[in-house]
């Protein structure tokens, strides 16, 4: 039986608002590249540690004829066009007068969007019921690898979970199958937390490990029936895999929990999400990835890792570089800090220095859940920050965009552009996310939902360009 969800065959621009989530950006229409179901791709599959090779095929997910749309009290406007993505979307260079490439702000608008995990399609040696928790990154050959915890039994964070992953050679229009990267034991591979070494072209891939018997808290294992013991110390190990073939192969997972994890840590969280190449001052080179109360970070390509502490008061954690190679940490706050101001907690020191407390970012609406950000662009300095602009539900996704290294973020859109605020809700839309820029100035972005029949979990992935954000807002 296959579970219907939100179709992913045309995108359109709708005007809504939340209680708690603002109002969806309005403006010119302009022209937005139509999904659907098209032809597929062919491809090797990977070749994954407990696994064997498969071929790859993925949707087209470009549209087809053109149509107009209408919007009512400015709501929308412009018209919808579909045809194979390329230069009238913005999938590839636009050229200008006397063939000039058109700066990618100046494009036309551009977003998409497919249904990427599939619990009722996608499998590898054993079906999922769930995929959950993704990251993404894109090669230093400009292939996107998308990484998802696949969740054997049950939608909870605990159970027979592995981490699996597919690839996209065309920008994210279109994927390869379902492979794994390690999925031996009946435990949990968890929080995948990958990076590239823009240097070596080399792609790390963070994660944690617990036992089949071991939960955050004490419950049932939904695999084995068999009661769980909460996390003690030493429970929730780090371990890191790589691949050196542009992610066609993982490496065996390496315990790094004696270098990586403070003693006396229990529930422990890289990510999930990614981490970041630095491009900035003496320091650039290194690879960081976050991780509760701390970063780790090599300079050497990995050769050797080492952890540098923060401040406590959140888990789940992201970190961008700032235009003067600064860190900028984005944090999901625990509870008893949430409770205190129900946003996103930020904080910006160096792996040199220090991080000064966390404190809540009154804009960054949050219901304390992991949110994505990456740094766009480094001539106009750009961060992107996408996560459910809400305090109360895990819905209103909403990307945003700040100049000033965080300071402020006075342009955003929510995502799911084709729905309301509260529709968005209704259909369970948003979650945990992770972003990624294409080779062709596009913004990939994974997105958690909950599948119509109310129980298993998919993972969408949208397209969008920044003229699609900015939807005729001027920037700063």
């Amino acid at each position: 039986m296959r579970w219907l969800g939100l179709s992913a065959s045309l995108v359109v621009a709708v005007v809504g608002c939340g209680s708690d989530g603002g109002t969806a950006s309005s403006g010119s229409g302009g022209t937005f590249s139509g999904g659907g179901e098209g032809g597929s791709m062919g491809g090797a599959g990977a070749t994954a540690w407990g696994g064997s090779a498969g071929n790859g095929i993925g949707g087209d997910p470009s549209g087809g004829a053109a149509g107009s749309a209408e919007g009512g009290s400015g709501a929308m406007g412009g018209s919808t066009s579909g045809g194979t993505a390329g230069a009238a979307t913005g999938g590839a260079a636009t050229g200008g007068a006397g063939g000039a490439e058109v700066p990618p702000h100046l494009r036309p608008q551009s977003h998409s969007s497919q249904l990427l995990f599939d619990p009722a399609r996608d499998e590898f040696n054993i079906s999922y019921h769930s995929f959950r928790i993704p990251s993404i990154v894109r090669s230093t050959q400009g292939t996107l690898i998308a990484f998802a915890e696949g969740r054997q039994c049950s939608a909870a964070d605990f159970g027979n979970i592995n981490l699996v992953y597919k690839r996209s050679f065309d920008h994210g229009k279109t994927w390869t199958k379902l492979a794994e990267v390690v999925g031996s034991g009946a435990g949990t591979w968890g929080n995948p937390t990958a990076v590239v070494d823009e240097a070596t072209g080399t792609i790390w891939l963070f994660m944690n490990w617990n036992a089949e018997n071991i939960s955050q808290n004490a419950s049932t294992n939904p695999c084995t029936g068999n009661a769980t013991s909460a996390v003690g110390s030493g429970d929730r190990p780090v371990f890191v895999s790589k691949s050196t073939d542009d992610g066609a192969s993982w490496t065996k997972p390496v315990d790094m929990t004696a270098a990586l994890q403070p003693g006396g840590m229990g529930w422990d969280a890289v990510g999930p999400g990614v981490g970041i190449y630095t491009s900035v001052g003496a320091s650039a080179g290194r690879l960081i990835i976050p991780a509760t109360h701390r970063n780790i970070y090599s300079d050497d390509h990995g050769a050797t890792w080492k952890y540098k502490s923060v401040p406590g008061g959140t888990g789940e954690s992201t970190v961008v570089e700032l235009s003067d190679g600064k860190l900028l940490r984005n944090d999901r706050a625990v509870g008893s800090t949430w409770n205190t101001a129900k946003r996103r907690w930020l904080s910006t020191g160096t792996i040199e220095g220090s991080f000064p407390a966390f404190a809540p970012h009154d804009t960054l609406l949050d219901p304390r859940v992991e949110g994505s950000a990456i740094r766009y662009s480094t001539d106009t300095h750009r961060i992107f920050f996408l996560n459910p602009a809400s305090t109360v539900q895990r819905c209103k996704m909403r990307v945003r965009i700040s100049y000033d290294d965080g300071a402020t973020w006075p342009i955003s859109r929510q995502l799911h552009d084709m729905l309301t605020a509260t529709q968005t809700c209704d259909r369970h839309l948003g979650g945990y996310s992770s972003m990624a820029k294409t080779a062709d100035y596009h913004v990939a972005a994974l997105v958690e939902r909950l599948e119509s029949d109310g129980v298993h979990h998919g993972i969408e992935v949208h397209r969008f360009n920044l003229p699609w954000v900015l939807d005729g807002t001027p920037e700063p």
